[in-house]
């Protein structure tokens, strides 16, 4: 039997931007389904009043830079 679930678009600040409802069969299923909207950000993944995840965005912060293990020498 089918569910109702929505994916909510979750904003930098906490906020939540947009939604989409949508059907699946399983919890599992509609996690799968969520997936594709975390291109757009953070995702939370409800049925009714139940979280059933939370999916981080696929744009990931750039990586930090390298560690340096000595000190740097500048000519001057």
């Amino acid at each position: 039997m089918m569910q109702q679930y929505r994916a909510y678009l979750v904003g930098e600040d906490g906020i939540f931007r947009s939604a989409e409802a949508f059907e699946a069969l399983s919890d599992e299923s509609a996690v799968s389904f969520a997936q594709q909207f975390t291109r757009h950000g953070k995702v939370e993944v409800w049925q009714l009043g139940r979280k059933i995840a939370v999916l981080d965005s696929e744009r990931s912060p750039p990586p930090p830079p390298p560690a340096r293990s000595g000190p740097i020498l500048t000519r001057q």
